[in-house]
Formats: structure tokens, C-alpha cells, sequence
């Protein structure tokens, strides 16, 4: 009997997470770098100003050494946050070296809630996504939530760009998609 795509995609979320936390500190250090000098290059070609980007949990590459490069730059950063009323959804606040983070309920930090802070993601130029798995055909795999697919949801018609940020372990040949599942415009790996 043939497995469900469901089971697949949690199957293929196990095997590389696991992969992913394997890597070595030094492993994850030379990736955030490369990774980190990709994002840079795009962010200036494409003279962005607004840049979101993830606090990397879960084993996810490091984007410390972005963000920080990003404010020393001038550049505004913002992360995302669960919508409060909206559920499965993200909004994007401002986040600075000031900025009062607070776990969400999935133990991850982001900023304090603060409406003065939220840029409307039509205002972002770039939005720098997490994932688990991804192919060559610009598709990824999260962790199974939802909230990047809804957010990203026609992305064409708007102002920002996509890019998930992965280590070179994460990509597979093909990736079991749903109707769901958004296609980033780019794959930066380390």
C-alpha cells in the first residue's frame, strides 16, 4: 500500500531535522557565513531595505551573523510573529537590539507585540524563510504548520520576495507538494 503524502512529508521532516541537528558546530558556523554572504548579495542587488528574517531554532542555519550585519548596515529587520487574532498566520514586527523578545507557544522567541511596530508584508522586500526540507524546483517543506504557505500565499502579485536560507543536507531530489505549498523565489544554501 502506497503512503499517504502526509506520512511522507512527516517522514521526510523526521530524517532531516535529525540530519540537521547532526551537523557539527563548525558545520553550522561555515554555513552561516556562506549563507549569510548570499543574503547580503541579493539584499544589495535587489536594494532592499525591509528584510525579514527568523530567529533559527530547531536546528535551522543561523542567521545571528545576518541580522546583525543587516542593522550595523542600517537596514530595518523584522520577524515574524502568530498572529493574535488571525489563526496560522504570521505578521512581521520590527526587531531591533532593543526589542523585548518573548516566547510564542511553540517556544520560540519573537518580538513583544506592539501594533506601532508591524510592517504590512506588501512593505517587506524580502522575506527570509525557514524550512526543513527543499528541491530543486524551489519548493520547501516546513515544519508541518502552515504559517510561511499562508503567508506566502500569491506572493507573485506582491512586493516581496521569498528566499528560504538551508544547509546544503536539507535539499532532496523531490518534494512531495501539496495545493498548498507555496514555491520560493530562490534557495540560498551554505
Amino acid at each position: 500500500m502506497q503512503k499517504s503524502i502526509s506520512a511522507l512529508r512527516a517522514q521526510l521532516r523526521n530524517a532531516i531535522r535529525r540530519t540537521r541537528h547532526n551537523l557539527t558546530a563548525l558545520e553550522q558556523s561555515q554555513a552561516e557565513k556562506i549563507v549569510t554572504q548570499k543574503a547580503l548579495d541579493l539584499i544589495s542587488k535587489r536594494k532592499a531595505k525591509n528584510i525579514a528574517l527568523y530567529l533559527s531554532f530547531d536546528g535551522e542555519i543561523s542567521t545571528q551573523l545576518l541580522i546583525e550585519t543587516l542593522w550595523r548596515m542600517g537596514k530595518k529587520v523584522y520577524l515574524p510573529v502568530l498572529h493574535p487574532f488571525c489563526k496560522g498566520h504570521l505578521l512581521f514586527l520590527r526587531y531591533t537590539q532593543e526589542s523585548l523578545l518573548i516566547p510564542n507557544q511553540f517556544g520560540i522567541p519573537e518580538p513583544q507585540l506592539n501594533v506601532k511596530n508591524i510592517l504590512p508584508i506588501n512593505q517587506l522586500d524580502i522575506i527570509f524563510t525557514p524550512l526543513v526540507a527543499f528541491d530543486k524546483q524551489g519548493n520547501r517543506l516546513g515544519m508541518g504548520g502552515g504559517f510561511y504557505d499562508r503567508t506566502l500565499q500569491d506572493w507573485h502579485s506582491k512586493n516581496f520576495i521569498p528566499v528560504g536560507l538551508a544547509h546544503q543536507c536539507q535539499q532532496v531530489e523531490q518534494l512531495p507538494i501539496e495545493t498548498w505549498d507555496m514555491p520560493l523565489f530562490d534557495i540560498l544554501v551554505g
